[in-house]
């Protein structure tokens, strides 16, 4: 049985009606049953002052194929050096916090909120929500976390707290999700950073076909073994 005929349609309005910045609705919680619904359907959840309960499906949208990724050659000098330890599902929290906690440009704050982060921490523990971590001397010093649902992955968001740490472990789970046949990586909305990585923009309409399609691949759901084979072709 497909994921779609497990979440229960919880009311969100058609995603092709919202305006091209994406707001599509506000208000709600964001219990695991609502943000499965929600990323199913190609809808996420966007906080901002004023605006706590947020969703929102933009046009276009950025995704990435995991057979287009672009690694340039400063970073693959990085991965086969091996300056990182990448493990995945060890420190769900403790990636989601960093993230939270992370200075970014342009940015007062985080939108990941509490109320958010608890959220991912139960999808976490149903088996849906997933981190890459990348670890110096036993430290945490970054990793990137998201959502996996059926043969999409809905990348969330990502930290580091050493120079490319983040992006190594993007790179791994990238790999990962390579292997395991995903269709692509929904980024949500356009970022220089990940464009260098080879993803693009797509009309919301493709995106949303593409969506359909790969949350009817039937998936295993539960945590990713900790170590993954490395990737070989750096």
């Amino acid at each position: 049985m497909s994921l779609l005929h497990q979440i229960p349609d919880i009311g969100f309005p058609d995603p092709r009606d919202a305006p091209d910045h994406g707001l599509l609705a506000v208000g709600g919680y964001y219990s695991p049953t609502v943000l499965l619904a929600a990323y199913s359907r190609g809808i996420f959840p966007w906080p901002n002052e004023g605006l706590p309960h947020a969703w929102y499906s933009p046009d276009p949208r950025f995704l990435l194929f995991p057979h287009q990724l672009h690694i340039s050659r400063s970073l693959r000098k990085t991965l086969r050096r091996g300056t990182f330890e990448i493990t995945f599902d060890t420190a769900f929290g403790d990636v989601v916090a960093g993230c939270a906690q992370a200075k970014r440009h342009h940015q007062d704050g985080t939108w990941i909120s509490d109320e958010l982060q608890h959220g991912f921490l139960q999808l976490h523990e149903l088996g849906y929500a997933h981190a890459a971590e990348a670890w110096q001397d036993g430290v945490l010093v970054g990793g990137v976390y998201g959502m996996a649902l059926g043969a999409v992955f809905c990348g969330e968001s990502m930290f580091a707290r050493r120079a490319d740490a983040s992006k190594v472990a993007f790179v791994h789970l990238i790999e990962h999700l390579r292997r395991q046949a995903f269709h692509f990586i929904d980024c949500q909305v356009y970022t220089e950073h990940l464009d260098r990585f080879g993803a693009r923009e797509v009309p919301r309409d493709t995106f949303l076909n593409h969506l359909d399609r790969a949350v009817r691949v039937e998936a295993s759901v539960g945590p990713w073994p900790s170590r993954l084979v490395p990737p070989a072709r750096f």
